[in-house]
This record gives structure tokens, C-alpha cells and sequence, in this order.
């Protein structure tokens, strides 16, 4: 099943997005902490669907609005921009990852460890058999356990609900552990993933060259085919056992 979430912060629109109905406030919460919008859980007063007047019914259930606690400073310019990272959309990588790297810093997201958590190659393998699902995005434990996991119809929608659970739950940053996403690692995936002080990323498919590149940037493992007992390193050799 597929409906549009209108995400509002306070009264104004500020995305539109196709996603699997289920777990929203999550999706708004980390939407707006991966976007840089937000720095942490403390800064939302409340999450809720929107009362919309003379709204369509089809609506109902398909618009939240996040409520900021009073002197909450947002930066409307980079709403106006319409946010960086809208995935694949064609902009400068050095400008990417500089706006990346701005927002972090905005967010006071350290720059993980370098050689923590270490895994072993047999905790990388059996990430698919765990995760065999459709566009959907986990948390493991060095020794891999699954933590969390959340689906979607879009990869980004179901990373963000991951990172919106962990932020309404005050575990941020993710600094031990890996996230696993059934899905190729796209600059916006590794972005988020930096917002939220992911040390390790691994996917199913393969990472574009503006994700390694960021990656390296932000001394993230980044793991690429990680299927059929193999997998390659990208970034971050030194977290591999």
C-alpha cells in the first residue's frame, strides 16, 4: 500500500512524500533530523496528525504536523531550497557534501571512532537472511542482533523512520552497531546515516560515487553486495575484522 504523507512544521508544508502508512510520527521526526531542520528530541513539543480545514478527505491520516518548542530557530532558507538532498537530483558532490558536512555540525554529530564497533565478516553475512525484506532498513549490534527495523516503499522513507524511532526514544547518536538497507547506499541513504553518527552502512547493492565519497569524507565503513556470503569495502577497511 502506497499514500502520500504531507509532513507540516507548525503551519506550512514543507514536504510531500509516497510512503507505506505506518509509524508517521517516526518519518516526520527523522525527516527533519536527517534534513537538519531539527538537532534533537528536545526540540519537538508535539507530533500529530493535522487538522486540516476544508481538507479532502484522503487526507485524513496522511498529514502530520510537528510542533516546535517555543525560541526553536529553524532555517527557513533551506526549506525554501527545498532541502540538498532530494536524492539523484543532479547537484555539484563537493557542494553535496559540504552541505552535508554544515548540517552535521549544525546537529553536533561527532565524527565516528575509527576503529569501533569491529565486526567480523560472518556478522556481515548473515544481514540478508535477517533482513529479507522489500526497501526496509535496520539497526544490528556489532555481534548482529537485530535492534530495529522499519519498511517502506521508499528506501530514504524507511531509513528516516529507523532514525525517527531512535531520535523520539533519545538514543542519538547510533555510534555502536551497523544499519543494513535492502536497497543500493545512495548519497541521501549515506547522508542520513552521517546525521545520525552511523559508523557502519551496509547495503545489498552498490553505493554511487558520491556516497563512497562521502563516506570517506565522514570516516564511515561503507559496505556495498553485501549477498551470497561476500561483500566489498568501500570505506572504513579498518572496522572489519
Amino acid at each position: 500500500m502506497e499514500e502520500p504523507l504531507e509532513i507540516r512544521l507548525g503551519g506550512q508544508s514543507i514536504s510531500v512524500t509516497m510512503r507505506t502508512p505506518g509509524n508517521d510520527f517516526e518519518l516526520a521526526a527523522g525527516f527533519l533530523f536527517t534534513e537538519g531542520i531539527i538537532q534533537n528530541v528536545a526540540q519537538i513539543r508535539e507530533i500529530r496528525w493535522s487538522h486540516l480545514d476544508n481538507a479532502n478527505p484522503r487526507q485524513t491520516g496522511n498529514s502530520v504536523t510537528v510542533e516546535l518548542n517555543p525560541g526553536v530557530e529553524i532555517d527557513l532558507q533551506r526549506l525554501q531550497r527545498h532541502f540538498y538532498t532530494t536524492s539523484s537530483c543532479g547537484v555539484c558532490g563537493k557542494a553535496s557534501i559540504e552541505a552535508v558536512l554544515q548540517a552535521a555540525q549544525a546537529n553536533s554529530c561527532p565524527m565516528p571512532a575509527r576503529n569501533s564497533p569491529v565486526l567480523e565478516p560472518g556478522v556481515i553475512h548473515q544481514l540478508p537472511e535477517a533482513l529479507r525484506r522489500a526497501h526496509a532498513a535496520a539497526l544490528f549490534s556489532p555481534d548482529g542482533t537485530l535492534q530495529l527495523l522499519r519498511e517502506d516503499v521508499g528506501r530514504h522513507n524507511a531509513v528516516d523512520k529507523l532514525i525517527g524511532a531512535e531520535l523520539l526514544e533519545g538514543h542519538l547518536p547510533l555510534g555502536d552497531g551497523l544499519m543494513f538497507v535492502s536497497s543500493r547506499a545512495s548519497f541521501e541513504l549515506v547522508q542520513k546515516a552521517v546525521m545520525a553518527g552511523v559508523p557502519i552502512l551496509a547495503a545489498v547493492g552498490a553505493p554511487s560515487s558520491l556516497a563512497i565519497e562521502t563516506a570517506q569524507r565522514f570516516q564511515m565503513t561503507l559496505l556495498g553486495f553485501v549477498r551470497d556470503c561476500r561483500f566489498n569495502i568501500y570505506s572504513g577497511a579498518s572496522r572489519i575484522q
